[in-house]
């Protein structure tokens, strides 16, 4: 089979690999949808790993299926998680799924730019959903990042009516935008350095969307009918991203950390305001099962449209096109790999 092979940003090769053997309890995937996700261009992250195949955000058709399967069949449409937990230990009884041991380790083999993937025995039992009919493969490639999101507004405590600032208009900023209209959010400003981006926060359904560099506590405040946020969500993993969140919220309000910063950045943060307005500050990483089947059923339903935020189709061998758009960001929102195209 095909695969794109991630050497760096730059450096996408489309490689000849074996299709992958399976073994009992595992099934073979063939990708139908593949999504770049905007980690899978954040380079100080995946290089120290390179080479490598990368694509987490799947949907597929099951090709075969290994002894003991009796949960699908060949033919099933199917969505996989990559990281699963183990729903056992100490974190995950907490409801802290994202700490698990085996999340943190689980992957799919090699990965979703590829035209097969072999699906272990654990993401089977824990990670493969059928995709409902109606629901397309690339709506449901959408519904490992509509997971994330959903776990991050979850663990942040949002409240209908709360209102939200959103920093970052990129791709998972964008789906915060939209499932924070569908749950009931008061008013969402939106923000970014991209005129682009800003273009699709407005579309997307923020009520106002302002260069990051005007987005002064005092004109957010002016926006916001006098006070600041319920509720700041960072969707950019740069250090002035963190402090405008900070200085963004009102009394008793939450910071978000979504999108993460490189390893070693440190931050001074205003400790005694932070400590006076009682600010809470929160990270998430990952969707875990139950946030994967609330995506999947806010995409069935429809109460999250997706197909405004799909910019590109490309074939396997166009994937280095595909990271190019998504690392400059201004060209595109979503980008799908269709590997058998």
């Amino acid at each position: 089979m095909k695969a794109a092979v991630y050497y760096n940003n730059n450096d996408i090769r489309i490689e000849e690999m074996p299709v992958p053997d399976i073994g009992p309890g595992e099934i073979l995937v063939r990708i139908e949808s593949s999504g770049i996700c905007g980690s899978d261009v954040m380079e100080w992250y995946r290089i120290k790993k390179a080479p490598l195949v990368l694509g987490h955000e799947i949907a597929g058709t099951v090709e075969r299926v290994g002894a003991d399967v009796d949960s699908f069949s060949p033919g099933d449409r199917v969505s996989v998680a990559h990281h699963v937990p183990c729903e056992e230990c100490r974190y995950c009884l907490k409801g802290q799924y994202s700490l698990c041991d085996m999340l943190r380790t689980t992957n799919f083999d090699p990965g979703g730019f590829a035209e097969f993937i072999r699906v272990p025995e654990i993401n089977v039992e824990k990670g493969t959903f059928l995709i409902p009919d109606g629901l397309s493969f690339d709506a449901a490639a959408f519904i490992e990042p509509l997971a994330c999101v959903v776990r991050g507004m979850n663990s942040a405590g949002f409240r209908e009516g709360d209102d939200v600032l959103v920093l970052g208009s990129g791709i998972s900023g964008l789906l915060f935008i939209k499932l924070l209209r569908a749950k009931g959010a008061g008013r969402i400003v939106a923000t970014d350095i991209d005129p682009a981006r800003l273009d699709a926060a407005r579309r997307m359904g923020a009520d106002e969307a302002l260069d990051a560099a005007e987005a002064t506590p005092d004109r957010l405040a002016k926006l916001n009918d006098g006070r600041l946020f319920d509720l700041a969500v960072t969707c950019a993993g740069v250090e002035p991203v963190v402090l405008q969140a900070l200085r963004s919220v009102d009394r008793g309000g939450t910071v978000l950390l979504f999108a993460p910063l490189a390893p070693g950045v440190e931050i001074t943060m205003p400790f005694f305001d932070l400590w006076r307005d009682q600010i809470t500050i929160v990270s998430t990483y990952a969707g875990p099962p139950a946030d994967s089947r609330e995506a999947m059923e806010l995409l069935a339903s429809g109460k999250i449209d997706i197909d405004d935020m799909i910019t590109h189709h490309l074939p396997l061998d166009q994937t280095a096109e595909g990271f190019r758009l998504v690392a400059e960001g201004s060209e595109s929102i979503k980008v799908i790999i269709r590997p058998l195209e």
